[in-house]
């Protein structure tokens, strides 16, 4: 796990891995549930709050999350991304403080600074009142002792939509019209206070119910558990663990590129901007901040995750397609009723590892090989990897590139400044490429380890894959049978195109 969220994340799996153990045994009940808290929570001292009580609130909270289902305090709640509220404590109520620094000067720049008479002199330093401060900064500039500092919340600072804010109680509150669900704030928050919702247990009680449950493995896994892991070696421990087969997500890159490279040729020659459709967290920014470039500029076609989910389906009718991947917005993506066929589960890497240290199963080296995807199918994890894709299809159909300007935009802040340029009308290139993890995918929020140990790991691994051609690639596959259009509709005649 990423080294400096082990506790953290630690517990969240740990209760995950023992949820998962009681859903394989058809024990997982109220009753289990509360024996999971007590075990988890035994005391009489606390390990990590102020009492044990409020220790195994925390953990029936996690406990429910791990069941796919809201916390207790946001019961109405659509979001994936929750708050504890009984682990959300501790944080500054006021963003501005005054340190030790302060000298208690005759002076008071910073007080005659304040336009909201929100400081004034204290006992021993002068103190600011939070319920009158607007975190202008003007008293922490006007000091001559630097003695007033910034102290943003690390979910607020991280969130790139101003998502977050806090009640005053200083509880964390997500506004659900602005949250993207890019996860940011999950593992930013030292308290462990924010997490989203788990599936893992919906998809053992598919897979004990007799249904054909098929993994879909994004491309971004390749290096997550090392060099010697291939996916072959996923694709063995996931049959293990009783689902019916797996399928790369990186093919699914390769559908997507081909079909985006005929709207961007069409859109080049028409003079029209246009993003790309991969990253679900980008897709929720466009849709939730910017809803006229989402009608106007956003590529029509589906996500890799959901190419591969509708293929599934056509080949697999009845199956359950489940997705596993770095990506918190994935678990959005799968639930937008807008588009239809796509994932009906998806889980993260360290969910994953969960899943399967609750049955027992290892990742192992195989000796067998497995490859479905393009090189540059399995490089969609990596920032600039979808926009080679798609140039890469213009050129395998003879058409020229050179001239296309791209602005491949990596991380929340050159995505909205990206989209803010396009929106004015400003933007000089011709497509952009947005990515809401600053690294791409291999350095999403749930990635499994860190994303220049992944990197390492992941160039051995590409390494071997063959030098196969995205459009001669996809001629192996029954294109023609489904929709590549987020509402679904069938387009013969782009079809045509792809497989000519």
């Amino acid at each position: 796990m990423v080294t400096n969220d082990k506790g953290i994340v630690g517990l969240k799996h740990d209760i995950a891995e023992e949820v998962c153990r009681l859903a394989w045994a058809g024990n997982l009940n109220e009753e289990t549930k509360n024996d999971l808290v007590m075990k988890t929570i035994p005391g009489p001292k606390p390990s990590f709050r102020c009492c044990i009580y409020k220790e195994r609130e925390i953990v029936r909270e996690r406990i429910r999350l791990a069941c796919g289902q809201n916390t207790s305090d946001n019961p109405d709640s659509d979001n994936v991304v929750q708050v504890i509220y009984a682990a959300c404590n501790e944080c500054p109520l006021s963003a501005y403080s005054v340190t030790d620094n302060c000298r208690f000067c005759l002076g008071k720049a910073c007080q005659a600074s304040c336009k909201f008479d929100a400081i004034h002199p204290g006992d021993v330093r002068m103190h600011i009142d939070p319920s009158k401060c607007k975190e202008c900064g003007m008293c922490a500039g006007a000091c001559p002792y630097n003695a007033i500092v910034h102290l943003e919340r690390p979910c607020k600072k991280v969130c790139p939509v101003n998502a977050i804010t806090y009640d005053e109680y200083g509880i964390c509150k997500i506004d659900e019209s602005k949250c993207i669900n890019c996860g940011r704030c999950i593992h930013s928050c030292p308290f462990g206070a924010i997490g989203s919702k788990i599936y893992l247990v919906q998809i053992i009680e598919a897979i004990l119910a007799g249904k054909e449950v098929i993994a879909m493995t994004a491309p971004a896994i390749e290096g997550q558990f090392g060099e010697n892991i291939t996916m072959a070696s996923i694709r063995k421990a996931l049959k293990e663990l009783g689902f019916a087969d797996m399928v790369e997500v990186g093919l699914g890159g390769d559908m997507t590129a081909a079909y985006e490279s005929l709207e961007w040729t069409e859109a080049k020659e028409e003079g029209h901007k246009m993003t790309t459709s991969c990253c679900p967290a980008f897709i929720n920014l466009l849709k939730k901040h910017f809803p006229d470039q989402f009608r106007d500029n956003m590529s029509s076609i589906v996500s890799p995750m959901c190419a591969i989910s509708r293929y599934l389906k056509l080949t697999h009718p009845d199956c359950v397609t489940v997705f596993i991947g770095p990506c918190i917005a994935k678990k959005s993506e799968s639930r937008d009723e807008s588009v239809p066929d796509n994932a009906d589960y998806v889980i993260t890497f360290g969910e994953f590892a969960a899943l399967l240290r609750s049955k027992d199963v290892t990742l192992e080296p195989v000796e067998e090989e497995y490859q479905e995807a393009t090189i540059f199918g399995k490089k969609f994890a990596s920032s600039g990897g979808v926009a080679n894709a798609v140039l890469e299809c213009m050129m395998e159909r003879g058409e020229r590139t050179d001239e296309i300007k791209l602005r491949k935009a990596a991380g929340g802040d050159e995505c909205r400044k990206a989209l803010l340029l396009l929106k004015a009308g400003k933007l000089p290139e011709d497509f952009i490429e947005g990515m809401v993890c600053p690294e791409g995918c291999v350095g999403g929020p749930s990635r499994y380890k860190t994303a220049q140990e992944v990197m390492k790991a992941r160039a051995t691994l590409l390494s071997k894959a063959d030098g196969r051609k995205i459009l001669d690639n996809l001629e192996n596959y029954p294109m023609d049978k489904f929709s590549m259009h987020r509402d679904g509709h069938m387009d013969p005649e782009m079809t045509k195109k792809v497989l000519k």
